[in-house]
């Protein structure tokens, strides 16, 4: 891993420079499967020229509905669990590489506010998933601020922990 990303907080236009120069050595894309964000990451990621060497595609599932056709989660663990979950969140990541001809995704689904916050998934809480070819992992994070700070935070996050995870060494 870079080890100016263990030392201090980089842009976003630069932390999207890091992922496209990493996919572009290994010839791989990405997908972003986005609940809270609205594109943000796409958006993000698609700002940079050239782009389209390493970003695929983007899916905007804002809705359950959307979550389940175009990402094949399955309905059933949204309503077990809330779309903002875990299992949601990974099945998302999951679903976006199916539906895509990446090699890595980035899931996020979360509670940006100012409404529709609870006890248990207050404002600012969000679920990533990323799937990579050394498989699929999962965090929360619970952001601080307004609708448009978490968003920004998550866009931030999201970007970051996919630098570390394309860092890993392969199993095998």
């Amino acid at each position: 891993m870079p080890e100016i990303l263990l030392n201090q907080e980089l842009s976003t236009q630069a932390l999207c420079g890091l992922v496209a120069n990493f996919l572009c050595n290994k010839q791989w894309m990405l997908a972003t499967a986005e609940s809270c964000t609205g594109g943000l990451i796409a958006a993000a990621c698609t700002d940079l020229a050239g782009s389209s060497v390493w970003f695929e595609r983007g899916f905007v599932t804002y809705s359950n509905a959307a979550k389940t056709e175009l990402l094949s989660v399955d309905a059933a663990l949204i309503e077990c669990h809330g779309a903002v979950s875990e299992p949601v969140a990974r099945a998302m990541a999951v679903g976006a590489l199916a539906h895509s001809r990446a090699q890595v995704a980035v899931a996020v689904t979360g509670v940006a506010g100012p409404g529709g916050g609870s006890p248990e998934k207050p404002v600012g809480t969000v679920w990533f998933g990323w799937a990579t070819p050394a498989g699929v992992s999962s965090e929360v994070q619970h952001f601080g601020g307004d609708r448009a700070a978490i968003r920004q935070a998550t866009v931030r996050h999201a970007l970051t922990r996919l630098l570390q995870q394309l860092a890993q060494p392969l199993p095998g």
